[in-house]
């Protein structure tokens, strides 16, 4: 029985608790918050402790934290993790700061604990699927890949000053995803970049609306485009088009019931938000992070992984600031 504690009790702590709590071999033991009512509220929920993060890293009875506060918090509780010996599950991205990341990494490794970087996607059902079957060679050589990635709106302006970016915050999962297909690391980056869904955004200093191509020594190419708008729900699709063939993840519905009738076919909206849409994702994937400390085998992606992704969100950023493509 692995005994986890849950650091930050927002939105995707809630997600992670709701998600030990159906595995017979995990437990939730402990959560801390900066807040006390969302902590006592998960707590209660869940049947765990509230405690201070110290007694947390200190305590004999947690084996494993998983790290879901703001960004700016992950480089400390990294390393007080690793000194307290704990399995780490942590949120993306692990710091806005590649060199950060590169801190992390040499307490990590230096302490020999186990490391996830949460990007959920992976855990999709549709693509882990997709991507088993293009390792598998159903399709060949991979040669073009498209990522769409849309938001049903806007984040909140308040958000936006300090989220590190669009390249940073959103597309970050679409660029792990690129590295997860392809197979092989992209040595060039392009982006494009506009604010047209709030002119709010741009004046804040980033954009809304944005497009990346990466190429990989091979020749092989990904497109990703992404979205804070998109009126029809939440759009994430896949498509991979190799030598024998193509292999294609479509958007998950809010019902599967089509409609035919004289004036055309219809089907139900794309399901709303990313807490609905990967839900299935979010609780494959603690129980890989579970499993694979229980056996003492690594988890993936590892911290090592959420690094070369930053460096890619890096590398979109400056292309965009440049108007360049920048090589890796």
């Amino acid at each position: 029985m692995l005994n986890i504690a849950i650091l930050g009790c927002g939105r995707i702590g809630q997600v992670h608790a709701r998600a030990i709590r159906y595995m017979e071999n995990a437990r939730l033991v402990a959560v801390a918050d900066a807040f006390e009512a969302p902590a006592n509220a998960l707590a209660e929920a869940h049947g765990a402790e509230v405690r201070s993060i110290d007694a947390i890293m200190a305590a004999d009875d947690v084996d494993a934290v998983v790290i879901g506060t703001p960004t700016d918090t992950h480089y400390d509780l990294i390393h007080a993790a690793a000194a307290g010996g704990k399995a780490i599950f942590c949120e993306k991205p692990v710091d806005m700061s590649a060199d950060r990341i590169r801190d992390c990494i040499k307490a990590v490794e230096g302490a020999d604990v186990p490391f996830l970087t949460a990007f959920n996607r992976r855990f999709d059902p549709s693509f882990a699927n997709l991507q088993s079957r293009l390792a598998g060679g159903e399709i060949g050589q991979a040669e073009i890949i498209t990522i769409q990635s849309r938001d049903p709106s806007p984040p909140p302006l308040s958000y936006i000053g300090q989220s590190g970016g669009l390249f940073r915050d959103m597309m970050i999962h679409d660029l792990d995803m690129a590295r997860f297909l392809l197979g092989e690391e992209p040595v060039q980056v392009f982006a494009v970049g506009s604010s047209l869904v709030d002119p709010e955004i741009g004046k804040a200093g980033d954009v809304d609306t944005a497009a990346v191509t990466l190429t990989t020594a091979s020749g092989k190419i990904c497109q990703i485009s992404c979205s804070r708008r998109a009126v029809y729900g939440y759009d994430q699709r896949v498509e991979v088009h190799g030598e024998k063939g193509m292999l294609r993840a479509a958007n998950q519905l809010e019902n599967t019931v089509e409609s035919a009738t004289a004036g055309g076919f219809t089907a139900a909206p794309a399901q709303h938000f990313f807490l609905e849409r990967y839900e299935a994702a979010y609780a494959r994937e603690m129980q890989h992070f579970v499993e694979a400390v229980s056996a003492g085998t690594a988890p993936s992606p590892s911290i090592t992984d959420g690094l070369r992704a930053q460096m890619l969100a890096d590398a979109a950023q400056a292309s965009l600031d440049s108007g360049l493509p920048v090589k890796l």
